[in-house]
């Protein structure tokens, strides 16, 4: 175990000042062909018949397995957290995640 620790490199990771903000999306759509995953995350408007992919990931099968895994991960220390995530009955493909619009306030 302590082989493993030492054997791990630190990454450091730096988001360029354009990026900080990140995008936000309510819509992914996850395609893959033999070799790739592509995952597009895009923002749906209500009452708008096109949406707008913000932005595309496309990883190798194995990363796509490693993501998995840490969201897996991620989700359980969450709701350790903050308690059980309720999810809507996907309606349609389940190739698609329809994420719910917050509801908006006047």
């Amino acid at each position: 175990m302590a082989n493993e620790k030492q054997n791990q490199q630190q990454i450091q990771i730096e988001v360029p000042a354009d990026q900080m903000q990140g995008n936000y999306a309510n819509l992914a759509v996850i395609t893959h062909g033999p070799n790739d995953f592509f995952l597009d995350m895009i923002l749906m408007a209500p009452n708008t018949p096109k949406a707008r992919v913000q932005s595309r990931i496309i990883m190798t099968p194995e990363n796509a397995k490693q993501l998995l895994i840490a969201l897996n991960e991620n989700i359980r220390k969450y709701e350790q957290t903050f308690g059980e995530i309720t999810q809507r009955k996907p309606a349609g493909n389940p190739q698609i995640m329809d994420f719910p619009l917050p509801k908006g306030q006047a």
